[in-house]
């Protein structure tokens, strides 16, 4: 026991000896997050595996299965012989119309900044020729290439970031289930796979986001975690760039990372001290793709947008899930979502990208509209389009007689009243010339006492 307290002193000495963090949570968020991440808003989110061949209620596919779920038994039924593995499926996730260039040139026509692969689920198929998954990753098996090199080499031809979500489980691994067996006392996966993927997948390419998930088993001593981050500050290549999450054991969720994301869909409606990240799916219901999805199961553009305002106000960033197909194309639906969204952010990014909050998040007399601000101005993205709007965040120093308001795009002047309580905004009536494209931007000119907060 002794001798094993001293090599531990010893692998932080040497740690530190590259660099300035030592591997303990205490040193560790001391580190400053690269500012690129706050800067950027907005992210696109790729859930694509063996999971995506059945394409049946969710990517844990197989652990409904293993779970004895009703319909995904019944599915299996009806559609696949008798003695049918899950490791059948992998022949079938070909990706034969996978265009990483397309997909490429999707995103950044959605003016997403930066974009998250999954590299590898939960069921332990990699996406990527790792070294750790023999005869169980996209080169050994279905698609016969690197799917993370190829995504990576044309995400940064259109000079996106790029990173890579990673789950530091496998479902059914021998060594997992043995170390989960003996209460995390043993390391044996760790020490054999997990570890590995993680120097793999930094090394081999270099990414800008490591996105962390699967810790919630075990504690972050189990899987290593401040010994690798320490290493990813100090000595990685990627050392001054990248931003990671809050998902390295299960005590560390919304408590340590360079940004939190607590749980999926996070979205607290206040302003947050720390920065931190909206993980959601344009499919309400499931985060890969499914066959059965339907056209009410996606978010309208509006519901959309109204999450990015209720995130951003709040010093979040969003990331937008899509999950593509096993012959790795990408729903016409999604694309419509991402394409919609890219035209609205052209016209109304300067209220987006590069924003920090105002003295208020949501205004305090109207919960319809969300503010940011941005190179001396506020902006206020109004989730519908009344006929009047009552604010009541502004007073008549913050909105005095040389303050001016006005709707991005839209060039008729604003009627504007000044009361104690507030301002009344009165907007024009909409016609088919006049009406903007999804949800209007107020962009208020005020004195420069009232940009605070």
């Amino acid at each position: 026991m002794r001798g094993v307290s001293v090599l531990v002193v010893l692998a932080a000495v040497t740690l530190c000896a590259g660099g300035e963090y030592f591997p303990d949570w205490s040193s560790l968020d001391t580190r400053p997050s690269p500012s690129w991440y706050d800067e950027a808003k907005i992210g696109i989110f790729l859930h694509w595996g063996v999971f995506s061949v059945p394409s049946f209620k969710s990517e844990w596919f197989w652990n409904l299965w293993q779970n004895d779920d009703f319909e995904v038994i019944e599915f299996l039924k009806k559609n696949y012989p008798p003695g049918w593995t899950y490791a059948d499926f992998a022949p079938q996730f070909r990706a034969e119309f996978f265009d990483p260039d397309r997909w490429a040139a999707l995103f950044e026509k959605s003016g997403a900044k930066y974009v998250v692969l999954t590299s590898k689920h939960h069921e332990g198929f990699t996406n990527w020729p790792s070294s750790t998954a023999f005869n169980w990753n996209s080169r050994d098996i279905g698609p016969g290439r690197d799917l993370v090199g190829d995504l990576r080499t044309a995400v940064r031809k259109r000079s996106l970031r790029f990173g890579v979500y990673h789950s530091m489980m496998d479902w059914y691994h021998q060594l997992y289930l043995k170390d989960k067996q003996n209460n995390w006392k043993t390391q044996h996966f760790v020490e054999a796979k997990c570890n590995n993927e993680l120097y793999e997948l930094v090394n081999q390419y270099e990414p800008d986001i490591l996105w962390s998930d699967g810790e919630w088993e075990a504690p972050s001593r189990y899987w290593n975690s401040t010994n690798f981050l320490a290493w990813l500050y100090n000595e990685s290549p990627v050392k001054d760039v990248i931003v990671v999450n809050d998902r390295w054991g299960k005590e560390t969720r919304c408590k340590h990372g360079d940004f939190y994301n607590c749980d999926d869909r996070f979205n607290p409606g206040t302003l947050q001290e720390h920065k931190w990240e909206n993980c959601m799916s344009l499919d309400r219901s499931s985060w890969g793709y499914r066959r059965t999805m339907t056209l009410d199961d996606v978010l309208t553009i509006e519901e959309l947008l109204k999450t990015l305002a209720e995130t951003i106000s709040c010093h979040g960033n969003i990331l937008i899930n899509v999950g593509p197909r096993s012959d790795g194309t990408i729903d016409p639906l999604f694309e419509e979502r991402l394409t919609q969204l890219g035209e609205w952010l052209q016209l109304n990014g300067e209220a987006v990208y590069g924003s920090r909050p105002w003295k208020d998040q949501r205004d305090a007399a109207d919960e319809n509209v969300w503010y940011t601000q941005n190179n001396g101005n506020v902006y206020g993205i109004v989730t519908s389009w009344p006929q009047v709007l009552k604010l009541g965040s502004f007073n008549s120093t913050s909105f005095d007689e040389h303050a001016t308001v006005t709707i991005i795009g839209y060039d008729e002047p604003l009627l504007v009243s000044r009361e104690a309580d507030g301002i009344t905004i009165h907007f024009p009536a909409l016609s088919s010339k006049s009406k903007p494209i999804y949800l209007p931007v107020l962009e208020f000119a005020l004195p420069a006492k009232a940009l605070t907060g």
